[in-house]
Parts: C-alpha cells; structure tokens; sequence
C-alpha cells in the first residue's frame, strides 16, 4: 500500500532524462536521486518525499536498458511509477530491484500532477483521494510480488535458496 503526492508526466518519458547519462557513475542510488528526472522536472528531486507517486503516459521508461533509471526513482523515495504503458526492459528492471510499478492507461490519464493517490498493490487498486475516482489496474501475480516483497530478484533468490 501506498499514498503520496502524484508527480506526472507525458508519453515516451527515456531513460536519459529519468537519469541523465552524465550521472551514470554516481556511487550510490542516493546520489542518482540527487539528479533523478532533472532534465524533464529540475525540481523534482528537491520536492519529492517518501511515498509520493510518479504517473507516467505511454511507454515510460524507454530509451537505454539502463538498470539506474528505476534504481534513481526509487531512491528519490517515490513509492511506485504508474503509467499507461512501460518500455519492457524498464518493467523488468523495476521488478528486478524490488520497485513496484502499475499500468493503467485509465489512471494515467485522468490522475493530475498534484494529485494525493493510494495505491493498493495486492488488489492493483488506485484511488485518486483528491477527485474521488478509482481505478483498477492489474495486480502483479504471486511471483512477481515476492519478488517486490523481497527487494528484488537478488534478495528474492537468495532467500529461495535459504528456503524461506
């Protein structure tokens, strides 16, 4: 579950500006929040707080398969991404770090920048609290919500093989 403040977006948001190229080498994910979307939204880094919500058109996250673009988002502190569409390799990187995202083309359409929005993830709920609308995406299967739970693939494996 979570509830924040949306952060919004057009369509085709890359990779090169969730993370510009020139931040590739910063030695941690917090110094990658430092310049996370600051080509799109020079402010965003400096207003976002734990918990607040990115909502993105059609095909956010394409451009490069670059693993820093979610990395940088979630270290800003966004709870999730929600979108009406997700570039493949940026969906698979999401999952692969344990940062959950949504696709709803409904949402993304209709939730505004400013926005306060709750997010169920088991259900695939979304409330806009600010209009009163509800949205229903679809919820990620078991596996892949074990994964998220666990904090990504690597700590999702690592516990596999532990047995738990």
């Amino acid at each position: 579950m979570a509830t924040g403040t949306v952060f919004k977006y057009g369509n085709n948001v890359d990779t090169d500006v969730i993370i510009p190229a020139r931040y590739l080498n910063a030695p941690s994910p917090a110094e990658l929040a430092k310049h996370c979307m600051e080509d799109i939204d020079a402010a965003y880094a400096s207003a976002v707080k734990p918990g607040d919500i990115l909502v993105g058109g059609w095909n956010f996250g394409c451009g490069s398969s670059r693993e820093h673009a979610p990395m940088a988002i979630q270290a800003s502190g966004a709870a999730c991404v929600i979108a009406a569409s997700f570039a493949r390799i940026f969906y698979r990187n999401a999952i692969n770090i344990g940062f959950p995202i949504l696709e709803c083309p409904e949402a993304a359409e209709a939730i505004q920048n400013g926005d306060k929005v709750s997010v169920d993830f088991a259900s695939g709920l979304i409330a806009d609290e600010t209009t009163g609308q509800t949205f229903q995406a679809n919820p990620f299967p078991a596996f892949i919500n074990n994964i998220i739970e666990k904090g990504g693939l690597l700590p999702y494996l690592k516990a596999r093989q532990k047995g738990e």
